[in-house]
């Protein structure tokens, strides 16, 4: 399989973008793979496209797997598995957001409310652990705030992502009037 330049520059994209959401380059580039492609493909097919072992295509969908991004699908009188996409891209983000937050976010805010159960012993740790007490609030609202959105529909995310500017601009103006009032 030969991927069309439009096709390859996305896949190698996301190549570079799974690295950055937590998982390597090529398991990013199978995930935009599939991604583009609206029928399912085969572990064949992935590893044709994307010049990689099949042993390394078996890798990486279990990764994807571990993920809850692709799900496999048989074809009648086929014995191979072939794989898409689990979801809407909507699903995806919400997904990467979950599962990001499980190994990254929640093992910070089990730390740290270790930590914050100690009395602080001197004047330094008093400090640190005023900071880590900021770093815990800030955590625990955003993965709150974070929560909150999952429950939106996608057409109510966008309808809130869209009104994003015009939401700090009102909060602008109620602490304008709250300063001057």
């Amino acid at each position: 399989m030969i991927l069309p330049s439009k096709i390859e520059s996305f896949v190698m994209h996301c190549g570079e973008m799974g690295s950055r959401w937590g998982f390597n380059r090529t398991v990013g580039q199978m995930y935009g793979l599939l991604i583009i492609y609206q029928e399912p493909l085969s572990a064949i097919q992935i590893s044709e496209a994307l010049n990689i072992s099949r042993g390394n295509v078996s890798m990486g969908i279990k990764e994807l797997q571990s993920w809850r991004l692709v799900q496999v699908q048989h074809k009648p009188k086929d014995r191979k598995e072939y794989y898409s996409p689990a979801g809407s891209i909507w699903e995806m983000a919400i997904r990467v957001f979950e599962e990001r937050r499980k190994r990254e976010i929640d093992p910070t805010l089990s730390l740290l409310r270790d930590n914050l159960l100690t009395e602080p012993t001197n004047q330094q740790e008093e400090y640190a652990q005023k900071q880590m007490h900021e770093i815990h609030d800030l955590l625990e609202t955003v993965t709150h705030w974070a929560s909150e959105l999952q429950r939106l529909s996608p057409e109510q995310l966008n309808t809130l992502m869209k009104l994003g500017a015009g939401v700090s601009k009102i909060i602008s103006l109620k602490d304008k009037l709250i300063n001057n009032g």
